[in-house]
């Protein structure tokens, strides 16, 4: 069996039957996170509800947010270094268990209405939510290449987001109401979108149990993922590694701290836009959701859509223009970021997003602008980077350092917004996420200077380094 390595100077050839497997895993593994997905994307729609019901402030709510983030920070780092040594699929199977049980328990015993009660259950869920990214990075870094890895990032993105396109839809028909059998919701009763949803995670769970395989190895094809960058890859039959050894590696490595910072930045303003834009049509622009505005649900699946294309460009610019260098796209990302939102800022404090038909359309237009550009930056620097850095053995661990910070910098953004929101109205909403970006702009910078020196380095030395 015999591979054509992954080079710049032409395609990469692939024995018959690995593509078409490699996408049964792929289609598999995707499915399974896009219902993750799912059962987080439905706290934004039980928002409005939960402040009806209960009194909860925006501050409030941001905090049930931040501590969600907070969890699946801290669960990132820990679960993405036991993630290498249990292995992807097991690490996603335990994931979906326990987002599957909060799920319900938010679902039926959330009666007590109080914040510590609704804060403590979804910081659990962001804890075994956390089990998911690192399990899904790590077994796609053992399937592509280092030259397709920015590319697939983008288009199993595309598949992560029908997450979101799947909860945008069924949420509003939730809140509605419905009749299955015995099963009957009236209109407005928010806490069936935490019973409905772990249906379709249980399902998925089964499928990820069974089908999946977490090497190329292990589903018959040996040799075929070849890349004389990944340094870290050692023995291609194996994929998993020693508690210690992949803990200091990544640690050590110069450029993971600086991908984390820029990845803080991508997680204050992507969290912040995703989850308070349903309290932003309810509260600012006054529509309905139980009456299905299609303002609301045209913006709310093309959002997951539009950052779908922003990843799948950044991915192939990355991979075909930079030779597999991600800092350059993310940094102008960063940047571009920077000036719609700052855009966003003015355009609002004229006064010409509002309750009116023009004023809906442009405030929804700025959702789907922020949504292309920041989901740009979240598919290299969170997908594609953490793959380059650990290689197929850590790229769990690389993923959990890196990714936790997206959601360190939410649990930091969002309780700042929170209580902006509250004491200045909406108009502080873009400008808190300005900074942000531009933060994350000069992140990639260092990024960059540090990889000139670490070339410069190895050229002085005659010694090979990894350049991501």
């Amino acid at each position: 069996m015999s591979l054509t390595p992954a080079s710049a100077s032409g395609p990469i050839h692939y024995p018959p039957g690995f593509r078409a497997r490699r996408g049964l895993n792929w289609v598999v593994l995707g499915a399974m996170y896009a219902s993750y997905y799912v059962c987080r994307y439905n706290f934004r729609f039980a928002t409005p509800g939960m402040v009806e019901e209960f009194g909860f402030n925006k501050l409030q709510i941001t905090s049930m947010l931040a501590w969600w983030s907070v969890a699946y920070g801290i669960g990132q780092l820990v679960n993405g270094l036991f993630c290498d040594r249990i292995g992807g699929r097991a690490s996603m199977v335990i994931g979906a268990a326990g987002t599957i049980t909060l799920n319900l328990v938010y679902g039926f015993a959330s009666f007590a209405g109080t914040f510590s009660t609704f804060a403590l259950i979804w910081l659990l869920n962001g804890y075994f939510q956390s089990f998911g990214s690192p399990g899904m990075i790590k077994i796609n870094a053992a399937w592509f290449n280092r030259s397709e890895r920015g590319t697939f990032s983008g288009i199993f993105g595309f598949m992560i987001q029908l997450g979101q396109v799947a909860i945008n839809n069924l949420a509003p028909a939730i809140l509605a109401g419905f009749a299955i059998g015995a099963w009957v919701a009236g209109e407005n009763q928010w806490r069936w979108l935490f019973r409905i949803p772990p249906i379709i995670t249980t399902f998925m769970a089964v499928f990820v149990a069974f089908i999946p395989r977490e090497t190329p190895e292990q589903a018959g094809y040996p040799g075929c993922i070849k890349d004389d960058s990944d340094t870290s890859a050692g023995d291609a039959a194996h994929v998993r590694v020693g508690l210690k050894e992949c803990f200091v590696t990544i640690f050590r490595h110069p450029l993971v701290w600086f991908y984390a910072a820029a990845y803080a930045c991508t997680g204050a303003v992507r969290h912040s836009s995703d989850q308070l834009s349903v309290l932003y049509f309810t509260q600012y622009l006054h529509l309905d959701l139980s009456t299905k505005p299609p303002a609301v649900i045209w913006t709310l699946n093309i959002v997951p859509l539009i950052a779908v294309a922003g990843s799948v460009i950044s991915g192939i610019v990355s991979d075909k223009l930079f030779g597999g260098q991600r800092s350059p796209v993310a940094m102008g990302l960063y940047f571009l970021l920077s000036l719609v939102l700052a855009l966003a800022a003015v355009v609002m404090w004229s006064g010409a997003v509002g309750p009116s038909k023009t004023g809906i359309f442009i405030g929804c237009l700025f959702l789907i602008l922020i949504s292309f550009s920041v989901n740009a930056t979240h598919s290299i620097v969170g997908a594609a980077a953490p793959m380059d850095i650990g290689g197929r053995r850590m790229a769990g661990f690389a993923s959990g350092v890196i990714d936790s910070f997206q959601y360190f910098g939410a649990a930091i953004a969002l309780p700042l917004t929170g209580k902006l929101l509250d004491k200045y109205g909406w108009g502080a909403w873009y400008p808190v996420m300005v900074l942000f970006g531009l933060i994350g702009g000069c992140a990639m910078l260092l990024v960059m200077r540090k990889q000139r020196k670490m070339a410069a380095k190895a050229v002085a030395s005659g010694k090979a380094v990894r350049g991501e």
